[in-house]
């Protein structure tokens, strides 16, 4: 039940990180494109930068639930079978500590800028483009949460 709902997990984010790169090439090329006629769209730059700091969080949660985030497993590989599992349940549970952190700061920031806008969209509030670090905060957790009994089985059998 559990991989069937992972596997289900992992196809969202992978859809959601298609649909933010295909809107981003889009908007890089309409700025081109306006650009190349000389005339400037005023909120490119910003959007563009939201935009990949979207893809970025996003894509991190996508290579959360593949376990595909930066690790040392040689380091892990070296150890006996307890102490495989052992550093591989506390290396998830530091990374969930650090995502619970963050997510709660990220959430505590959105308040402070409550009052804020972007300065070329002076319409888009500026807490709705921080409000990707407490989501994917929760969307990197959920994946850990997901892949951690399958990553300590292999921990226990040497994979």
């Amino acid at each position: 039940m559990l991989d069937l709902w992972r596997g289900r997990y992992e196809r969202l984010l992978e859809w959601v990180v298609i649909g933010l790169m295909a809107l981003l090439a889009g908007e890089v090329t309409l700025g081109v494109l306006f650009r190349s006629f000389g005339q400037a769209l005023v909120w490119y730059d910003e959007v563009a930068s939201i935009l990949l700091a979207w893809l970025t969080f996003y894509g991190s949660a996508l290579a959360a639930v593949k376990r595909a985030h930066i690790g040392c497993p040689e380091v892990i590989a070296l150890l006996p079978p307890g102490g495989r599992v052992a550093a591989r349940l506390l290396a998830d549970l530091l990374v969930i500590a650090f995502f619970v952190l963050l997510g709660w700061t990220g959430y505590a920031v959105l308040g402070v800028l409550a009052t804020d806008h972007l300065v070329s969209l002076p319409d888009v509030p500026v807490a709705y483009v921080q409000s990707v670090v407490p989501i994917s905060a929760l969307l990197i957790i959920a994946a850990e949460l997901a892949t951690l009994p399958q990553a300590l089985r292999d921990a226990r059998e040497h994979r």
